[in-house]
């Protein structure tokens, strides 16, 4: 089962939309996680405890921490960038998609630019 987490970033239109159009999907709000200032490597291990697919718009500096995260030994559910130009309706169709047509493993420790290919 894909569970999400929302990057403090990210647009929560997004978060509310999937919610709206699969009231089912565990998409965990980054106001509900508390993520407001949180430095990127503490947000990749907290997604990992909780075995959550990061969402993130920040194309900046999650990369970054992503390749570290992994270099440092650990593992991740995996990140999906969704860039901040991509209407909110098109991310909620991709999000809904990979949640409920494909499996958690197929994206552990990768990281992917929305929309996917």
């Amino acid at each position: 089962m894909i569970r999400f987490l929302a990057d403090a970033d990210l647009n929560e239109g997004i978060v509310a939309g999937c919610l709206r159009r699969e009231p089912e999907m565990d998409f965990l709000s980054a106001n509900e996680a508390e993520l407001e200032g949180v430095p990127d490597p503490e947000v990749l291990a907290l997604a990992a405890a909780e075995d959550r697919i990061l969402v993130s718009h920040d194309f900046h500096t999650m990369p970054r921490h992503f390749g570290n995260f992994l270099q440092a030994g650990n593992s991740s559910p995996g990140v999906l960038l969704v860039p901040q130009r991509l209407p909110v309706g098109e991310a909620i169709e991709e999000l809904v998609l990979i949640w409920a047509a494909s499996d958690a493993d197929e994206w552990r420790n990768r990281i992917l630019r929305m929309p996917l290919p």
